[in-house]
């Protein structure tokens, strides 16, 4: 029986339409081929909507996203406009009002591509991490005092509960059941952050006695960023605080090829609300409007949203569809070392998913 989902597309700022659109072009094929059906509602949202109305997003956007299935975003962020206003105006509320507290971050080393790190193998370096998504260092409570003089104070609170800190690190364990190698490396700072990542590290123990069969290590933030580039094929699942796996993400991106191919999903486990998919690169402003933009993360984004809705035999096919482009050395981007253009690159996926068999 074929199905029909709704999706929220907010192509944001810089790069971020530019990519959106492949990911979208691709996706709907995949679908399409599975006698499934994708219907997009496009929204004016980010920068530009924040240069005429002085805020990122109309009041009521929270409420207008709830009716949708999923949402697709490409990027925010502006040169001119402060990040903790594009982040906190959009993202950031979006995270929190759907409850979409894991932050799933793949890392894979594709056939075709390179990494920085000398002598890895294809396949060889692929971990998941988990990034917890509404609370931790993100949380966004403190204050400002005696603001813009020279006796400025600035609190900024990280915030950890038992709850937040088990549902991130046992969603990390039931994936890792899933996964041949069974690992899961918790990465806190606890030595110097005694309260909230002490919590941390004693539901982690707490958790893992649930999952005998998993191996675990724990990792102080320092020595997992040395161990991320000494030994990442050691990886598999990763769990992490915001700040944390936000960090490592980005690195784990590089070491596998570029930025360009770093994936995200802001999850709702319980599926009670929308999830939301975006590429981690950003609005890349630098090079907004060039058509030089790999699009591969926002279509591998938009992958990870079918596999979500449940349009598995879709999402295989978008995998295939990017493994193939760079397996055979087909067209790519600048940051693969390519002369390609962003719609060349969509277009060359959009082709190896058309004629795949499903």
């Amino acid at each position: 029986m074929s199905a029909e989902f709704r999706i929220a597309v907010i192509g944001g700022d810089g790069i971020g339409p530019e990519v959106t659109e492949q990911a979208i072009r691709v996706a709907e094929a995949a679908v399409a081929k599975t006698g499934n059906q994708l219907t997009w509602t496009r929204f004016p949202w980010g920068t530009d909507y924040y240069f005429e109305h002085q805020r990122m997003a109309p009041p009521d956007f929270l409420d207008q996203l709830a009716t949708y299935d999923a949402m697709l975003l490409g990027a925010v962020g502006h040169p001119e406009v402060q990040d903790h206003l594009t982040l906190n105006g959009l993202l950031l509320p979006i995270r929190r009002r759907f409850d979409q507290c894991v932050c799933l971050r793949p890392a894979y080393l594709y056939a075709g591509v390179e990494s920085p790190l000398r002598n890895k193998a294809p396949g060889s370096i692929d971990m998941l991490v988990f990034r917890e998504n509404t609370e931790g260092e993100y949380a966004n409570i403190g204050g400002r005092l005696y603001q813009h003089t020279e006796h400025d104070v600035a609190i900024q609170t990280s915030v950890f509960t038992r709850r937040g800190c088990e549902r991130i690190i046992r969603a990390a364990f039931e994936q890792a059941i899933l996964r041949p190698r069974r690992r899961v490396a918790s990465i806190t700072k606890s030595n110097a952050q005694g309260f909230g990542m002490v919590l941390w590290d004693e539901v982690f123990a707490h958790v893992a006695r649930d999952y005998p069969q998993i191996e675990t290590e724990s990792l102080l933030v320092d020595r997992a960023v040395m161990e991320f580039v000494r030994r990442p094929e050691s990886f598999d699942v990763v769990v992490a605080s915001n700040l944390f796996g936000d960090i490592l993400t980005d690195l784990s991106a590089i070491i596998v090829g570029s930025m360009g191919l770093a994936a995200s999903g802001n999850l709702d486990p319980t599926r009670q609300h929308p999830s939301l998919f975006e590429p981690v690169h950003g609005s890349a402003p630098d090079i907004a409007g060039k058509g030089i933009a790999n699009p591969l993360a926002a279509i591998l984004s938009a992958a990870m949203m079918l596999s979500h809705l449940g349009l598995d035999a879709a999402a295989r096919l978008v995998h295939r569809g990017v493994s193939e482009l760079l397996q055979s050395h087909g067209p790519r981007t600048p940051d693969l070392g390519g002369t390609a253009t962003t719609d060349q690159v969509g277009q060359g996926v959009l082709e190896r998913v058309t004629q795949l068999p499903v």
